[in-house]
């Protein structure tokens, strides 16, 4: 999916990174916590997060992410803008709910980052 029918989706104002509005995203994932966006991501998805600090930024960096959505209406300072625009980001930002867009875009057929299932231990009798 492009990030331009994210942003159209979505709802989204582009914060920066305009000239790769047509880059295309193939998984997608959610969290605002910045550990597990580094333990579940794949490279390349696109990040919904309420988290608007420059550490989201260098996270998702680490992870090989370069598309990221602020979600529930919050906006980063201007120094995160511009440290984001420096490495090619393409931040957009929503006033919906993260539940919202996660359904959103996977009923638009965005798929989700997968992870294997925690394989439950048995009780030994």
């Amino acid at each position: 999916m492009k990030l331009s029918e994210v942003k159209k989706l979505l709802k989204c104002k582009v914060l920066c990174g305009e000239e790769f509005i047509e880059r295309e995203v193939f998984f997608a994932g959610a969290s605002d916590l910045l550990s597990d966006i580094l333990a579940f991501s794949k490279p390349h998805c696109l990040q919904l997060t309420g988290l608007t600090t420059n550490q989201t930024i260098y996270t998702c960096k680490m992870a090989l992410i370069k598309s990221v959505v602020f979600v529930r209406g919050k906006l980063p300072d201007e120094s995160v803008i511009e440290m984001a625009n420096k490495d090619g980001f393409v931040l957009l930002a929503t006033d919906l709910p993260l539940y919202e867009c996660c359904g959103i875009l996977y009923n638009a057929g965005l798929a989700g980052t997968v992870i294997e299932p925690i394989k439950q231990k048995k009780n030994k009798k």
